[in-house]
Parts: structure tokens; C-alpha cells; sequence
């Protein structure tokens, strides 16, 4: 099973070794012909406003945008999150997202690069430990529709800065991990750790679409 991850800005190399251990194979996506065959997607974290330029500019959002809703499985870490938001704030006006999961998120809501974290999550369906999360300008999911399943959530007091505004759900805590259908994403960065339980959740939801 091939698995595509958008090779254009970001983390991309961390997240197609990640799957190689996860026990998939990754195919780097730099064109609308990559993306041929493919039995999911990963949208790696960078900075979403140059991300979506990007994948406008090389021709690679329209035709992705069309499987995504068609059911393709996609996987999105931090700016890949806001990629498959429904709903974006703070983003520029021409910013596009696939409106693929019932989220609205609020880009760079924990601050500026020097403001970046790590925390522990529990995370129940991947078991213990919890899963270490790296947070680098995270986003906020400020609200989550009824078929959104939040599967981690983080205390604004877990935060290492204490300056971030991650926003809070009921009072619940802000959600950093969720799922609806076969569209995943997470605020933080688990390829950046040497845990692979998120990619192979991922991989599995994958295997279980073909």
C-alpha cells in the first residue's frame, strides 16, 4: 500500500519515514501525477498560507480535492490540520483549505516559534503511554461539529510556554487530535518523535478504505 505525502514545504521526509516504519510506503507528491493511485494522503505541518499557495501554483489542490471528498483517507499535523479545516481564522483571504472535517482552527494560536512546546497526551484509543506531542505555532480547533470525534485534548496549563492561547472546548480543553470518517489531523507534530502509534492508526484507517 502506497501512501502520498505532500513533498512541497514542511516536514515530508519525517512523515514518509514514519510510515516506512509503520509499515507502508510513502511517494513523495510534488505534481497532480503523484497523486495517481494513491490509497491515502498526508499533509504535512510548515506554514499553511505558503502550503496552500503552493499546492494552487503546482496544479496539485484541485485534483486532491476531488478524492478527498471523494473518500480518499488524509492525514493533516499542524498546518496540514488547517488544510482540512472547514473553517479558518486569522488566515489570508485567499488562503483555500479541502473543508474536509467539521473543524474551524485559529492559525498560529500558541504564538510565535519561540513560544513552541511539548506536552504528554492521552491519547485513549492508541493506549499508554501517552503519546508526546511536539507543538510549533499549533493551531486551536475553536470549534468541532457532531460527527467530529476529539480523540486527545490539552490543558492550556500542560502548555510549557504559558503564553499560547489554545482555546478550550466546554472547558473540556482545547482538542489537538481528531478524527470524522477517514480524515484524521492533530494540532502537534508526531512525526518529529520516535512514536509511531498515530501513523499506524492511520495507516490502518488507510487499509481498512481499499
Amino acid at each position: 500500500m502506497e501512501i502520498g505525502v505532500i513533498a512541497l514545504q514542511g516536514s515530508f521526509a519525517e512523515h514518509a519515514a514514519a510510515l516506512a516504519d509503520a509499515g507502508a510506503s510513502a511517494r513523495l507528491v510534488r505534481s497532480p501525477h503523484d497523486l495517481l493511485g494513491i490509497a491515502a494522503i498526508v499533509i504535512p505541518g510548515g506554514e499553511s498560507t505558503t502550503l496552500s499557495m503552493l499546492m494552487s501554483s503546482s496544479g496539485i489542490f484541485e485534483p486532491l480535492a476531488k478524492e478527498i471528498a471523494a473518500g480518499l483517507p488524509a492525514m493533516g499535523t499542524c498546518a496540514g490540520m488547517i488544510m482540512l479545516a472547514a473553517g479558518v481564522r486569522d488566515g489570508r483571504q485567499d488562503q483555500r483549505s479541502f473543508g474536509a472535517m467539521d473543524i474551524t482552527v485559529r492559525r498560529n494560536a500558541s504564538g510565535r516559534q519561540v513560544d513552541s512546546f511539548e506536552a504528554d497526551i492521552e491519547v485513549p484509543c492508541l493506549g499508554d503511554p501517552p503519546l508526546h506531542g511536539v507543538f510549533i505555532r499549533a493551531p486551536a480547533v475553536e470549534s468541532a461539529g457532531p460527527e467530529v470525534e476529539v480523540l486527545a485534548r490539552l490543558a492550556v496549563a500542560d502548555t510549557l510556554s504559558g503564553t499560547g492561547d489554545t482555546g478550550s472546548l466546554d472547558g473540556l480543553g482545547s482538542p489537538v487530535l481528531c478524527r470524522q470518517g477517514s480524515v484524521i489531523a492533530s494540532t502537534f507534530h508526531p512525526e518529529l518523535t520516535a512514536d509511531r502509534r498515530l501513523h499506524r492508526l492511520f495507516v490502518a484507517m488507510a487499509a481498512a478504505s481499499v
